[in-house]
């Protein structure tokens, strides 16, 4: 009687034990903050350099840079989809960085794109690419390497003012920085093949984190497309929010970066994530909900 008492005694430990170890790993790959060391470190610069500034609650015009956001609206009803387009030109690539949440790298740090930009003293941001909730892809961000982990197609903005998307696992973070890479994304999918939207999604190597899974279903969507060096299109699309925006599907959104003349274009994270802030404001509506989630890094002017 003993010995079978023990033996559930001891069973009872091994099963909380494997319980509790599971409930451990997930807490640590989803929910416990960690900050990461970078693998490479840039040399920061700056400019004190006089601006010319003028602005309004859509545009905003200085010496580096001008801004013009526009609101599009099509169809009605359940069908209908608002957007909102923002027409970026900069003097040089260096206007265009990106910021952590709390201003630091790792696992699930995370705050609203609305604070990390008023924290950077932003003009204008989106949400990037939540890079804090996997643990592969290439991460630069103003011209440090902090992460070398090759898994799909990654955007990189270069330093003669173009962007490219190209396959990570052809390449690594040293060679990209040769390259005159400034700041890579790693989410995907691209959005463009020479210019023409992409239609066929299915073999695209993408994020397969748990908010990525229906990637081709009408979602609220975050993307950056070039229309030459130096001038860009960010774009964010609201979505679950019956007769205010239904959100687009790849395939849409793809065809609009199209229309809108890009030759590259590539998806950021999307969904709750989207959100476009611009001049101490956010200005779309995120979720549907008008509530930002928190994420791990955005991308901003100022």
């Amino acid at each position: 009687m003993i010995k079978r008492r023990n033996k559930i005694i001891i069973f009872t430990a091994l099963i909380v034990i494997l319980i509790s170890s599971l409930l451990y790993s997930l807490a640590y790959r989803y929910l416990i903050e960690r900050d990461e060391k970078a693998v490479t470190n840039s040399i920061s610069s700056s400019s004190t350099a006089k601006n010319n500034v003028t602005y309004d609650d859509w545009n905003y015009s200085c010496n580096n840079f001008s801004i013009n956001i526009e609101k599009k609206e099509t169809g009605d009803g359940d069908n209908k989809i608002t957007y909102y387009v923002a027409h970026l030109n900069v003097k040089d690539i260096s206007s265009i960085k990106s910021a952590f949440a709390q201003n630091r790298f790792g696992r699930n740090i995370t705050e609203t794109t609305s604070n990390i930009a008023s924290s950077n003293n932003a003009i204008f941001a989106i949400n990037g690419d939540y890079y804090g909730f996997r643990e592969d892809g290439i991460i630069i961000r103003n011209g440090t390497l902090y992460r070398d982990a090759p898994a799909r197609n990654g955007l990189a903005f270069f330093n003669d003012g173009t962007i490219n998307i190209y396959d990570e696992t052809a390449t690594n973070g040293n060679d990209l920085l040769a390259q005159g890479v400034t700041n890579t994304f790693s989410f995907g999918p691209s959005l463009l093949d020479n210019g023409k939207a992409i239609t066929n999604f299915n073999n695209v190597k993408i994020d397969s984190n748990f908010g990525n899974r229906n990637i081709d279903n009408s979602n609220p969507r975050t993307g950056i497309g070039m229309i030459s060096p130096n001038n860009f299109v960010f774009v964010v699309v609201d979505g679950r929010d019956n007769g205010y925006s239904r959100g687009m599907t790849l395939n849409e959104f793809s065809q609009l970066f199209e229309d809108l003349g890009c030759t590259y274009a590539y998806n950021l994270d999307g969904g709750g994530s989207s959100t476009m802030y611009f001049n101490g404001r956010v200005v779309n509506n995120p979720g549907g909900k008008d509530s930002e989630r928190k994420v791990s890094d955005i991308i901003y002017i100022n």
